[in-house]
């Protein structure tokens, strides 16, 4: 009986602690785009001379994207986790509005990250030339689905 009481008190914080699947899949949209974003950022401080030309680290960052293209998002994109249902969020309602036009410029990104794959360790000129593109992939997204 006591191991009953114990077990049950123990279950309640637990409960309490249960996770949200909303916040949870909002937390883990922007951990992906986090990391996109941060080999993003390795190729636009090498562009801008703020990190030094490095064609392993410039591969590197543009290999990582490639891998992250790989990635499916579907569940990242739950009903319920937009800027209306959360002011944890930057993603517009939009995104589940207009689902094919999502699926369209993410489709122009992977084309965009295959380009910078091709080229990013080839030297310093063929990266930057590659970088425009690929960052106006980010934009166009970021124009159409993201709360400024």
């Amino acid at each position: 009986m006591r191991l009953a009481i114990f077990a049950a008190a123990l279950a309640i914080p637990a409960a309490a602690f249960a996770a949200d699947p909303v916040l949870d899949t909002i937390e883990a949209r922007q951990g992906f785009y986090k990391l996109l974003g941060a080999n993003m950022g390795v190729l636009a401080g090498m562009a801008k001379g703020q990190i030094e030309y490095d064609a392993a680290a410039a591969q590197t960052a543009a290999d990582n994207m490639g891998t992250l293209t790989m990635y499916n998002v579907g569940h990242l994109y739950m009903p319920g986790t937009s800027s209306a249902d959360s002011d944890k969020t930057r993603a517009l309602p939009a995104i589940w509005e207009d689902f094919p036009g999502v699926q369209e410029k993410g489709a122009a990104f992977v084309e965009a990250v295959k380009g910078m794959q091709a080229v990013a360790g080839a030297g310093e000129d063929q990266m930057v030339a590659a970088l425009g593109p690929l960052g106006g992939t980010c934009k166009a997204c970021h124009d159409d689905y993201r709360a400024k």
